[in-house]
């Protein structure tokens, strides 16, 4: 029927939380919508989302080793290197082929998520996907990069030919690499979990810079950067809907905590919205202040830390987690259930939000 809409979430900064974010986005957006089919594409050869999707821990690791072991492998690399090797032109791979319900691997978790995994093999493949979007162009038309760069978007279009409803995420590699590039290209907006301290200001920075370009370009290497090159053969750049407060004290609160962004962060992304409103969604409502513009591009997590991790180990809902200790990686941690209580809502938040 539709594609409500596709999501990645991307941060050229690492250890924001993009992985244990997108899963309890996905998997909460499931619980919330049964009569929607989620997707996640985890297209970071780390595939931590992958694994917490399939039971986390130890397990969650072997049912993924197990699907990109298949002989074609089960997974973003199967995928990929599927669509290559049938080329520009051929009918897109089956993603029935590729993709899992991971109910069926993980009981904890709705029915209606389905997973195209990770792929440790992804960094090595690399060259190989860098290989084929740089070969010569043997027609005008032909345009090697643009399909490379498409092959996700392509996936996600041809949902719309499906008789159900689709929402998908992609979690992505803080590396801008021509596998993040492809997942980037493959959405129609951005979430960017960021942590509240200024730190932050110098990556959402070059956040835009790399996917927007800079103004001017760099005068030797500024055609050659995604932004110049997507631009010129008509790829669309996301937009940004939401940037996501992560790693925020639970007992100090959002507001000590800068609430979802720190100020000199908002302050540089305010300074790029009065410039360029369009890189962002657009939210219908008027916003004069950089106030008004925190208030309407932003979330605070608080602490997901210790719940949301603790839960995405377990494989596990929120709405399942119990008050009491879970062993993590040998260590037991304690967990409460006014913390659980606070992670459900402000995942629900956000939830509304997309």
């Amino acid at each position: 029927m539709s594609v409500i809409n596709s999501y990645a979430l991307w941060n050229n900064k690492g250890g924001v939380g993009k992985s244990t974010i997108t899963f309890h986005l996905a998997v909460r957006y499931a619980e919330l919508h049964p009569d929607v089919k989620v997707l996640v594409i985890d297209l970071c050869p780390q595939a931590n989302s992958s694994m917490m999707f399939l039971g986390g821990g130890e397990h969650g690791e072997e049912h993924m080793i197990e699907l990109c072991s298949e002989s074609v492998p089960k997974s973003v690399v199967g995928y990929i290197s599927t669509t290559i090797t049938n080329g520009r032109g051929a009918t897109p791979p089956q993603i029935n082929d590729f993709i899992v319900n991971v109910n069926s691997i993980n009981n904890e978790l709705p029915k209606n998520i389905f997973l195209l995994c990770g792929d440790g093999n992804l960094e090595p493949m690399a060259p190989a996907i860098n290989e084929t979007a740089s070969a010569k162009a043997l027609t005008p038309t032909a345009q090697p990069w643009k399909w490379t760069q498409e092959i996700f978007k392509r996936l996600i279009q041809s949902f719309k030919e499906d008789t159900n409803t689709w929402m998908i995420f992609v979690d992505t590699n803080p590396s801008f690499s021509i596998y993040t590039q492809i997942a980037i290209s493959s959405v129609e907006r951005l979430l960017i979990p960021i942590n509240a301290d200024n730190f932050s200001k110098a990556a959402v920075s070059a956040l835009v810079a790399l996917l927007y370009g800079t103004e001017p370009p760099h005068p030797i290497y500024g055609s050659w950067t995604y932004a110049a090159m997507a631009k010129n053969q008509n790829i669309s750049i996301p937009q940004i809907h939401l940037m996501i407060g992560n790693r925020l004290t639970q007992f100090e609160g959002p507001a000590k905590a800068y609430g979802a962004i720190s100020n000199a962060t908002a302050s540089s992304l305010y300074s790029i919205f009065t410039k360029h409103p369009e890189y962002f969604v657009d939210r219908k409502t008027s916003i004069n202040s950089q106030s008004d513009f925190i208030n309407s591009y932003s979330k605070p997590l608080r602490d997901f830390n210790t719940v949301g991790v603790v839960c995405a180990h377990l494989g596990s809902k929120l709405s399942s987690m119990k008050q009491g200790y879970y062993s993590v990686y040998s260590a037991n941690v304690k967990v409460n259930t006014e913390r659980i209580n606070e992670c459900i809502d402000a995942i629900d938040e956000i939830v509304k939000m997309l």
